[in-house]
């Protein structure tokens, strides 16, 4: 249930290393991927709330740089350890190590990824799960569940195809569970879960997605949503989810259904547009039964449209309006207009998008006490709550 959660101060520590090899998802044929410790998704990073994480990066791709962004965690005075190369650290080169260092100041479900150029669309990327308080009880954590769309071409091909193509984006092949699935022709595998009748289970859902908005259920076991991202929410009931690129949700279900295999469904949702006719699936079969393709049918009148669920967090954390308000008014920040460019939308701030330089960091000019940025950079400078100290943002 929502109680406490002991702060033990334990350091966990792991180690990464992100290499050029190939890879088979679905047994369709290989491709040239970029694999953390020779698979995808990477290690899952567990931690308990409060812990410090440690993680170790070794670079052994030949030509490329790379970082390792923790996706949705508040860097507070650890702005260096973000992971975002060309803002708050310089790309690592082939053969550089970093050892990145947080603490989990926030918990639930989340995942980590390269932030250099395409790269997680080849496989740099990885789940994370920390343990903390719960708004609805469970018996079991199954843990991370990530989900994405897979190309038979390489992402770095993909995105040259979307520039010259002179289309529409390629689409994609198929959809990964966990990082497997079965392709059309019946080659590969589907990621199986055994459950156990009567029990209840919490299950962590990840869109990593490129460019996929995904519809998910499991056939027959409705969701009771107990967080959005890093949100503990007070808990609704569900049947589907609508989660898009870079979300996540907690879920609870009850294994009270006639003991046998139901499907899990990640399908691409037209609604809010996914291209791709897909669905990726995953068997969920009750202990001691035989595992097979279920015969499961999805729940009727799945949503319409493409929206988020309004939620209520368990813990209401109300922005003081007194100061930032006003502040906020007068931030010379503008979204827009659109710029195409070739076959490319860029969106843009300040009349531009974000072109940085992976060597030559926002962090890094501010460290040497400047404040001239190139404009492609979009620095908005801000005024502290200091009158002798300045941010940027």
């Amino acid at each position: 249930m929502y109680t406490s959660w002991p702060n033990t101060g334990v350091v966990v520590a792991y180690n990464l290393r992100i290499e050029n090899t190939t890879c088979n998802p679905d047994g369709a044929g290989s491709r040239v991927c970029m694999l953390i410790n020779g698979r995808t998704p990477g290690p899952t990073i567990v931690a308990n709330w409060g812990d410090t994480i440690r993680v170790t990066v070794r670079n052994l791709l030949q030509h490329n740089g790379t970082s390792i962004h923790w996706h949705g965690f508040r860097m507070l005075n650890k702005n260096i350890q973000d992971g975002t190369n060309g803002i708050t650290e310089c790309a690592l080169a082939p053969g550089d190590v970093k050892t990145y260092e947080f603490q989990a100041t926030e918990y639930g479900t989340s995942w980590y990824h390269s932030h250099f150029s395409h790269q997680y669309g080849d496989g740099v990327v990885g789940t994370v799960q920390i343990n903390g308080p719960a708004t609805a009880n469970y018996d079991t954590d199954l843990g991370v569940m990530p989900m994405t769309d897979w190309y038979y071409i390489t992402a770095y091909q993909a995105a040259a195809r979307a520039a010259q193509g002179g289309g529409a984006p390629p689409q994609g092949d198929n959809i990964l569970i966990n990082g497997t699935a079965k392709s059309a022709t019946g080659t590969g595998a589907y990621n199986k879960v055994t459950i156990q009748s009567g029990k209840r289970y919490r299950l962590r859902l990840i869109n990593t997605s490129i460019d996929t908005n995904l519809r998910v259920n499991l056939d027959g076991h409705p969701f009771q949503v107990i967080a959005t991202d890093f949100v503990p929410v007070t808990p609704y009931n569900t049947t589907y989810l609508q989660i898009g690129i870079g979300q996540r949700y907690d879920v609870v279900f009850t294994a009270n259904q006639t003991a046998g295999n139901y499907w899990f469904r990640a399908a691409a949702d037209a609604q809010c547009q996914s291209r791709n006719a897909l669905e990726g699936r995953a068997i969920f079969t009750y202990q001691g039964q035989t595992v097979t393709d279920p015969t499961t049918v999805a729940p009727a009148n799945p949503p319409t449209g493409c929206f988020d669920p309004v939620t209520t967090p368990k813990i209401a954390k109300n922005v003081p309006s007194s100061t930032f308000a006003a502040q906020a008014k007068n931030l010379p920040v503008a979204f827009g207009p659109v710029a195409v460019q070739n076959n490319l939308v860029l969106w843009t701030v300040n009349g531009t998008s974000m072109v940085v330089d992976p060597g030559n960091p926002t962090i890094k000019i501010v460290a040497s006490g400047s404040n001239t940025f190139p404009p492609s950079y979009n620095v908005v400078e801000v005024a502290s709550t200091s009158a002798t100290q300045a941010s940027t943002l």
